[in-house]
């Protein structure tokens, strides 16, 4: 979808809070990071359990990430999205600098509302900081009859989201 078209979609099936005209691209718009980050307090986790977190502050002077270990964050901007499905990239002068803000799981649900959790990774030690925009947003759209997701376990976040895989196997086992 066309940077246009996004933008004349704000409001209606795309929104984006806050939302600024001068992040719009071609065909995506960008995304800033919010200075929060989970790490998970263990090197090794186990899918079944609830993996246990710490919560580190990007400093305005910046943060020096680590490689070789995984950063949660969110964007700072909230969205909701009907009748298309949003996707999420990271930004391409972002990846040569050898940091990767969304490993997998860029593929969004129509109806998604909620903040995007992103999985950061960095192949050699690079300083960040807060509000850089960071990914970008871009849209398909759908067609067929669907369904909107609505009652998913990352549905209506307030903050970054650590795997809730572990509610699988509850839900499965019983």
């Amino acid at each position: 979808m066309a940077g246009k078209e996004i933008e004349s979609r704000i409001g209606d099936d795309i929104v984006i809070e806050p939302f600024d005209k001068t992040r719009i691209n071609p065909n995506s718009y960008n995304l800033t990071l919010h200075n929060e980050l989970l790490v998970y307090k263990d090197s090794l986790l186990d899918m079944k359990e609830n993996n246990e977190v710490e919560q580190l502050i990007i400093p305005k002077e910046g943060l020096i990430l680590e490689p070789n270990r995984l950063y949660l964050g969110r964007t700072v901007e909230h969205t909701e999205t009907k009748n298309l499905v949003p996707m999420l990239e990271g930004r391409s002068s972002i990846g040569r600098l050898g940091l990767f803000v969304h490993v997998t799981a860029g593929f969004g649900d129509v109806g998604f509302k909620g903040f995007w959790t992103l999985e950061i990774f960095c192949v050699q030690p690079i300083k960040i900081y807060p509000n850089v925009e960071v990914c970008q947003i871009y849209y398909h759209t759908i067609e067929g009859d669907h369904e909107n997701y609505s009652g998913g376990k990352y549905q209506n976040n307030q903050g970054i989201q650590p795997s809730l895989l572990y509610r699988d196997f509850d839900i499965k086992n019983g």
